[in-house]
């Protein structure tokens, strides 16, 4: 089986989500958006698919995939990654993380099994937690710590064992009080057997991470995340060391499994934190391993199928999905325009089930695809 083309398809759908000047998601007027699919063929008929991904990168990674054997998923990932060196600007951590995703699926379609299966299962469902939107200022959304409260209780209620806040970013005013002001109003809410976690605005200073910190840890919240620059690990290697409650990082900052790695060697954090869409399932796994090696947990950021198929498969089991990002104004049970069904149904024990198809196990609704094509 050889690799013998790639390519993206971009389609319309209709989106209620608009996102603010930093790019967090929160509900807004419907309106046309763009989703992007891509796509790698063999000359066996065997395809395999990622959403993400842009042309430039497809065009530029090509060189390295045309007529190599996609079942040599660590080879090429390697290569991806020493040619990102000179071509940073397209072959990025997500970029590059979507063709791997592709790679995997296509694997898995070819062999009939899920992803997971492939990597060496361990669980075949995972405890979810409700994951907010960031806060707001929208009437009966998620502006005041009352509504925190309130929204937490219809998630218990749902069947989440745990539920995350996502405290107000830019454009909405930064303030710690506030923050630990809606972190006490879920707790009184939801009492105290539900687990609870906050990932905040992600500037503040050493002292207003500290303060905030420490008011966590009077509500016995179970993690907290990402309330500095994380370009700073001192800062983070200080506040660990300050804290009884588990912090969790790094987020965002470049530099896959690597980063991780002087994180963990540096105390930087209590438990790691990886993203599928950082380099994808190959270098994620890494991650898993790297932990796995440390005794320490990792923690999966963000959901869909990709981080359900490693989910899956991890060992030291990151300890839940997280199923967001949610507000009261939408709906996250309906399934994805361009998906045949939810991707990450909730079942009765709060749990969410690892896709069973093959690949990935999305189940693409291929007749809305092409009637949407841009």
């Amino acid at each position: 089986m050889k690799i013998v083309a790639m390519e993206t398809t971009r389609f319309t759908y209709r989106s209620k989500q608009v996102r603010d000047i930093e790019g967090h998601g929160h509900p807004g007027p419907e309106h046309d958006a763009v989703q992007t699919l891509l796509t790698i063929r063999t000359d066996e008929g065997v395809s395999g698919h990622c959403f993400g991904g842009n042309q430039a990168a497809v065009d530029a990674a090509m060189v390295a995939l045309k007529g190599r054997d996609p079942f040599d998923r660590e080879a090429i990932w390697q290569q991806l990654k020493q040619m990102q060196r000179l071509h940073k600007g397209v072959l990025t951590e997500r970029n590059i993380g979507a063709i791997d995703m592709a790679l995997w699926d296509l694997v898995g379609r070819a062999l009939g099994k899920p992803v997971y299966k492939l990597l060496g299962a361990y669980r075949d469902k995972v405890p979810a937690y409700a994951s907010t939107m960031c806060g707001d200022d929208l009437a009966d959304g998620l502006g005041t710590p009352e509504a925190y409260a309130e929204y937490a209780l219809a998630c218990k209620a749902q069947g989440y064992p745990a539920f995350k806040l996502h405290s107000w970013q830019p454009p909405f005013s930064r303030d710690p009080r506030r923050d630990a002001e809606a972190c006490a109003a879920v707790r009184r809410a939801v009492g105290p057997d539900m687990h609870l976690m906050l990932d905040s605005y992600h500037y503040y200073t050493r002292e207003e991470a500290l303060y905030l910190g420490r008011a966590l840890e009077d509500l016995d919240f179970h993690w907290f995340e990402e309330p500095m620059d994380e370009h700073s690990i001192s800062s983070y290697v200080w506040l660990t060391q300050q804290l009884n409650i588990p912090i969790v990082g790094p987020e965002t900052a470049g530099g896959l499994f690597f980063t991780r790695a002087e994180w963990i060697l540096q105390g930087a954090s209590d438990i790691s934190r990886y993203d599928v869409h950082l380099g994808g399932i190959t270098a994620m796994m890494k991650a898993v391993h790297l932990c796995e090696a440390f005794g320490i947990a990792l923690e999966v950021h963000g959901g869909g199928a990709a981080h359900l198929q490693v989910l899956g498969a991890m060992g030291i089991p990151g300890e839940y999905y997280e199923r967001g990002l949610l507000h009261p104004y939408l709906d996250h049970d309906a399934k994805a325009p361009w998906l045949a069904q939810v991707a990450d149904p909730l079942d009765e024990d709060g749990c969410v089930p690892v896709p069973q198809g093959p690949g990935l196990g999305e189940v693409i609704d291929w007749e809305f695809i092409e009637r949407n094509r841009v």
